[in-house]
């Protein structure tokens, strides 16, 4: 596996708001096209440091990765003012709601189409729980992906979840998407009913888009991480060889 030639932080205006992300390019070939683009939605608890790796990761094997960072408004973390877990998760959804968070994901797109190093107009987005929710609805609203992959996104985000104080349905909107898709779920998953995770098949199925969902067997929320107590290192190595041959596919 190669190494980035280079990583670190980078910032773009988002609107009036200056937003950052975690940047990593590939080592550039002589002689060679400049590399496609995969824009990273991060989990609720942001870039955390495994973010940074698969950051890394991505570039490592050809790809220029951006994972924006949703909270830059409030100083790169989460809401830290909570009393449970659950309102944590809550208060980390709304801070990086969709009327937000895809507007910074397209600022992010910009600032990559901006650079002379990297070629966005072969671009993917992937994205992990509260970012794979968005890979998807971003994937609605835009003719600039050419994919998306979402792992463990939530097809319903509950109503305590919504700034509409409702629930907020991916799968309402899942046969809309504009783009091919490639799904990942653990199918013990203590966050994601599997009927959802049907019904969100069976939606993406209607949208005429090359759509995969792929469930893993024994695997719980954020099995890909392997800093996390979930973390299932077979279900983890398929779906990276698997998203990696579909960005390949599709980029």
């Amino acid at each position: 596996m190669r190494t980035p030639a280079d990583a670190g932080w980078v910032s773009f205006p988002g609107g009036p708001d200056e937003i950052r992300g975690y940047l990593a390019l590939p080592p550039a070939a002589p002689g060679g096209a400049p590399p496609p683009v995969v824009v990273m939605a991060h989990e609720n608890l942001g870039v955390t440091a495994h973010r940074e790796r698969v950051t890394e990761l991505f570039a490592a094997e050809g790809f220029a990765c951006l994972t924006v960072d949703l909270y830059s408004r409030i100083g790169g973390r989460p809401p830290q003012d909570y009393s449970s877990p659950e309102e944590r998760r809550a208060k980390a959804f709304l801070a990086a709601r969709d009327e937000q968070a895809m507007p910074d994901l397209d600022a992010g797109l910009d600032y990559l189409a901006g650079r002379g190093d990297v070629d966005a107009s072969r671009a993917a987005v992937v994205g992990f729980c509260l970012g794979g929710g968005l890979a998807l609805a971003w994937a609605t609203g835009t003719d600039r992906l050419a994919c998306a992959v979402p792992l463990y996104g939530l097809p319903e985000l509950p109503a305590a979840y919504s700034p509409t104080g409702r629930v907020r349905s991916r799968i309402d909107i899942a046969g809309t998407v504009r783009c091919p898709v490639q799904a990942h779920f653990g199918g013990a998953d203590e966050v994601i009913p599997l009927d959802q995770v049907a019904r969100l098949e069976e939606a993406l199925e209607r949208s005429g888009q090359p759509a995969e969902v792929h469930v893993y067997a024994g695997a719980g929320h954020a099995y890909h991480d392997d800093t996390h107590p979930n973390h299932h290192p077979e279900a983890a190595r398929l779906t990276w060889e698997r998203t990696l041959g579909f960005l390949r596919e599709h980029l």
